[in-house]
């Protein structure tokens, strides 16, 4: 593109991020472009601020997990039986990790919510993000709880994109925002 555009200045970030955590480092750049910062700022506010995207994770079918490697068949089945549901976080490396496991949805929702009221960076959660694999009523619901319980002013809700949705499946509801590195 260089060549085609000598004019212009490219920068490559790797932002670790998967779906609208990428999403929300964007949004929040667009805003610093918007107050005026410089392309040279605003990749060092990006690679500064990459390993502040939290993304939590919980999906309500273990059969696409099961699918895409991520767990084993008997994981799968012992898991739907007692109708386990897993909690992840995307690590500093951009990598999957499971971090809990709880019993039911509404357990799994909440865990969400809890997992932002402890690693949130207070004053930095003017708006966080939240997709979903078709459950807009968890996603509304999600949202709702961090409004009222942690002071979120704006919460963006959208559909988990096809790709990381054909992994996850229907029930995938994911909670982005601002929050402490490293911190699981």
């Amino acid at each position: 593109l260089q060549d085609a555009y000598p004019d212009r200045k490219i920068r490559v970030v790797d932002t670790l991020c998967a779906a609208l955590g990428q999403g929300l480092l964007v949004w929040y750049a667009c805003k610093k472009r918007d107050e005026g910062k410089t392309l040279e700022e605003l990749t060092a506010w990006v690679e500064e601020n990459k390993q502040h995207i939290c993304h939590w994770v919980t999906v309500d079918d273990l059969s696409h997990l099961k699918r895409g490697g991520r767990i084993s068949a008997t994981t799968a089945l012992v898991g739907t039986m007692l109708n386990i549901k897993p909690i992840i976080y995307v690590n500093e490396e951009g990598k999957l990790i499971n971090t809990a496991k709880v019993r039911g949805r509404k357990a799994s929702v909440e865990a969400l919510a809890k997992k932002m009221g402890e690693t949130a960076l207070t004053g930095k959660n003017d708006t966080v993000f939240i997709c979903h694999g078709d459950c807009i009523e968890d996603a509304e619901y999600l949202a709702e709880r961090i409004k009222n319980e942690i002071g979120v002013k704006e919460v963006r809700i959208a559909y988990v994109g096809s790709v990381i949705g054909s992994h996850s499946g229907p029930g995938t509801l994911a909670l982005f925002f601002i929050g402490k590195a490293g911190t699981v």
